[in-house]
């Protein structure tokens, strides 16, 4: 049996929204952070020696890291389902923007909590990658990828809305990417994902 060990307002997020995406049958396992630290409990970090969510395990397999994870459980147990053959004329862009969360927004986003000279730069690389965003949105795409909805859609999801509940960000001047959060958060497994996982976390989409 897949499980899920997801830790309270973190990137696992992604991993019981994508098993619900997929409708495979998984466990979930809910650990609670610190109320005065705010950081992962013990038992969670005994998980894997990251010590950082996500983690899943199935079988004797223990797998942390956002993306190894989706991979893993696509290739598993999608059936070809939430990604794009290599022939699909949005292929590209899928694979661009899956990896644009993780690869680009998060660190600049991350950095903007620190102090110092570089936070003015990952505040301006931040504004770009938005900007970015807003671009591709405002060309009429439903999706990352297009017309289809992909995995790279719920990678960018974590970043755009839950880590904003760390590190504030101002959305207001990207009409065309509220737009879409708001598309996000209408899909059933979205929804199903969060009443699961983080039934009283405030959605940022605005």
């Amino acid at each position: 049996m897949l499980t899920v060990h997801h830790l309270g307002i973190s990137q696992s997020d992604r991993i019981v929204w994508l098993c619900e995406e997929l409708a495979i049958p998984y466990e979930l396992v809910l650990y609670e952070r610190d109320p005065v630290t705010r950081l992962a409990p013990a038992t969670y970090k005994a998980l894997h020696p990251s010590g950082t969510a996500p983690v899943i395990t199935e079988d004797t397999l223990v797998l942390a890291e956002s993306g190894a994870i989706i991979d893993y459980i696509v290739a598993r147990h999608g059936n070809g389902r939430l990604t794009l053959p290599s022939d699909h004329p949005d292929f590209a862009s899928y694979l661009y923007w899956y990896h644009f969360a993780n690869g680009s927004l998060m660190p600049c986003m991350m950095t903007r909590m620190g102090e110092g000279g570089m936070v003015q730069v990952m505040h301006d690389r931040a504004a770009r990658n938005l900007a970015a965003l807003e671009t591709h949105f405002a060309q009429g795409h439903a999706w990352l990828a297009g017309d289809t909805f992909t995995v790279a859609d719920i990678m960018i999801m974590f970043p755009l809305t839950t880590m904003r509940s760390f590190v504030p960000l101002d959305l207001s001047p990207y009409p065309n990417l509220r737009a879409y959060l708001r598309r996000v958060t209408e899909r059933p497994a979205f929804q199903a994902a969060k009443a699961k996982a983080d039934p009283d976390l405030e959605l940022l989409i605005d």
